[in-house]
């Protein structure tokens, strides 16, 4: 059997299909009531901090990334972060998520911010913000809030809302 090799580029226009019916099979209808979803609904994420894994032409992954404010000034949300369940375990997501991570220090943002698995995404310095720092447009579990500063103490100097872009 022939081994493709896995890809991992910016996502372009032409993957949107492909990504929405990864995430339908991965997270279902009920994705777009997450808090973490409302924050993203009817913006565009950033196509340049935004990325898809191929193995051969088939999409096997993707990681989005949406500009927000977080308590007073610029930040990233990032998410949803998606693996077709079938390439699992193979370090996609860990590829993408670093993929991401790094665009975003060399585009020179400070804080990114997500909704998940603390202890999937403490690997890449996530934390949970403190209850009360920052405050989310809906419910999600405090020990899932979770953010990265790219620039040191850019956190404590935040506080209030994380809100859409408009």
């Amino acid at each position: 059997m022939t081994s493709l090799p896995l890809t991992i580029r910016q996502e372009l226009p032409g993957d949107a299909a492909a990504i929405e019916r990864l995430h339908e099979r991965a997270f279902g209808p009920g994705r777009f009531a997450r808090t973490a979803s409302r924050l993203r609904e009817g913006r565009p994420h950033e196509p340049t901090l935004s990325f898809a894994s191929h193995v051969g032409t088939f999409l096997v992954g993707s990681v989005r990334v949406t500009p927000i404010l977080a308590g007073g000034g610029p930040g990233l949300m990032l998410g949803p972060l998606t693996v077709d369940p079938a390439f699992e375990g193979r370090g996609i997501g860990a590829a993408l998520m670093n993929a991401a991570i790094e665009a975003a220090r060399g585009q020179g943002h400070e804080l990114i911010l997500l909704v998940g698995d603390a202890p999937y995404y403490a690997r890449f310095g996530f934390k949970p913000v403190k209850p009360g720092q920052l405050v989310l447009p809906g419910p999600a579990d405090p020990g899932r809030f979770l953010a990265l500063e790219l620039a040191e103490g850019v956190l404590a100097r935040r506080s209030g809302a994380v809100a859409a872009l408009r």
